[in-house]
């Protein structure tokens, strides 16, 4: 939600108004990074259990365990803690994920990537 001040051309973020409770503006794109990040974690469990086997990797095993806790860490811990641990480190745990499966289910973690760094610069933005 924006909101436009005295000054031509500049825009304020203000906080968006969930269920009558104030929500900080980056907590969408945290909760959306969960989201994707559990759809691309049952991805990945699928393709290990499946007929045509993925190989039982490190990527695959970090892919099928990691990102889910991260994200939703990152979407419903405090902010002081979801700053520093769990939106930089899912976000490092879902790139170095996707760099060992870039040809296999990697992939499907790439949008994920994308929303948890948007929510984790937005929460860095956000006053303590």
């Amino acid at each position: 939600m924006t909101v436009e001040t005295g000054h031509a051309g500049t825009q304020q973020t203000a906080p968006v108004s969930l269920w009558g409770r104030t929500t900080p503006p980056s907590w969408p794109w945290r909760r959306g990074a969960l989201l994707l990040a559990g759809a691309a974690q049952l991805i990945t469990i699928a393709a290990l259990l499946s007929v045509d086997r993925l190989g039982v990797t490190w990527w695959s095993l970090l892919l099928a365990i990691a990102p889910v806790p991260l994200a939703a860490l990152a979407a419903f811990a405090p902010a002081h803690v979801a700053r520093l641990v769990a939106a930089w480190a899912g976000a490092v745990v879902i790139l170095a994920g996707l760099i060992g499966g870039v040809l296999h289910t990697g992939l499907f973690f790439a949008p994920a990537l994308v929303v948890l760094v948007v929510g984790a610069v937005k929460l860095m933005r956000e006053p303590a």
